[in-house]
């Protein structure tokens, strides 16, 4: 089993290690370093490329040498190996936003004092931030989460945001103000934890016994979306599915750089009738009422696509 090295990604490895051995498969660990580890110094929106936390990972699972990886389903891009498919996407845990501050009295983003520093590395929350509060500074953040607060600790930043998730699996208890999540909406398939394996492979059978079908089915609407609109990493998009006694729940934006411009949709979609053709037509018609404009500006202003 392939995973990163950081403390995040062992214990998301742990925890699928663990799944599997009360089935009764062990499993060996093998740790790749990839180039979102490496060049720690760059924004993620700067590094060449798309998946740069699980392209080497890929490469190694490829070559033979590895028959399983554990990834944070939201680093997967939209466009993969035919010869690699997810073959367990496990019970998502919180997608929900949160914000730690220096402050530990701060309650609510509006009592964050004007033209706070606020770390992030997302180009979502970034232009979120922007929305809501135009008056901070928002400089970039990288590293593993416990750098991360070891960083906001020291001073650099008065608050920094942060997944939710990546609290709650390293047990780490802390005061933090969660982020209103309808002006917040979560990255695609933020929350949840998935294995890759080999199509076909020995492996691929033992992990699908991990699988969690309304995850599965809530991500999937997420990912299609966000595959129809396109622009990689350097857009500010977000979507968030919830499905419920038949239906999903979906919420949709695309929004500019400054924050300043977005569209957005808010839809029931019903889980019968081929959600993801839904889901399709949802990507569409973002892009047609201005998401096209608004991920053009991105790729543009990134050089990227």
């Amino acid at each position: 089993m392939g995973s990163r090295g950081s403390p995040l990604a062992l214990r998301q490895t742990e925890i699928v290690q663990g799944g599997l051995l009360s089935l009764g498969i062990e499993t060996e660990l093998i740790l790749v370093k990839t180039s979102g580890d490496v060049f720690l110094d760059k924004p993620l929106h700067q590094l060449t490329g798309f998946g740069v936390f699980v392209a080497e990972i890929d490469e190694r699972m490829l070559k033979g040498e590895i028959d399983l990886a554990v990834h944070s389903m939201k680093d997967l891009p939209t466009k993969r190996p035919e010869e690699l498919v997810i073959s367990a996407v496990l019970k998502r845990d919180s997608p929900y936003d949160i914000m730690l501050c220096r402050d530990r009295s701060v309650k609510r983003l509006e009592e964050l004092k004007e033209g706070a520093t606020v770390g992030t590395s997302s180009m979502r929350r970034t232009a979120q931030l922007r929305r809501a509060r135009p008056d901070l500074k928002i400089s970039n953040l990288r590293g593993n989460l416990q750098t991360r607060m070891r960083k906001l600790d020291e001073g650099s930043y008065d608050a920094i945001l942060l997944a939710k998730a990546g609290l709650e699996r390293m047990g780490l208890e802390e005061d933090y103000v969660r982020l209103d999540d309808e002006m917040f909406v979560p990255s695609a398939n933020q929350g949840t934890i998935i294995v890759v394996a080999r199509k076909g492979s020995k492996a691929e059978c033992y992990s699908q016994l991990l699988d969690d079908a309304p995850t599965r089915t809530e991500t999937m609407i997420e990912r299609r979306i966000l595959e129809t609109v396109g622009g990689g990493c350097v857009v500010p998009m977000a979507v968030h599915a919830s499905a419920a006694g038949g239906w999903a729940r979906v919420l949709a934006e695309v929004l500019s750089l400054d924050g300043k411009r977005f569209v957005r949709l808010d839809e029931k979609i019903s889980l019968q009738d081929d959600p993801l053709a839904r889901a399709d037509d949802m990507g569409q018609r973002l892009m047609n009422m201005g998401g096209r404009e608004l991920v053009d500006e991105a790729v543009k202003e990134f050089g990227v696509r």
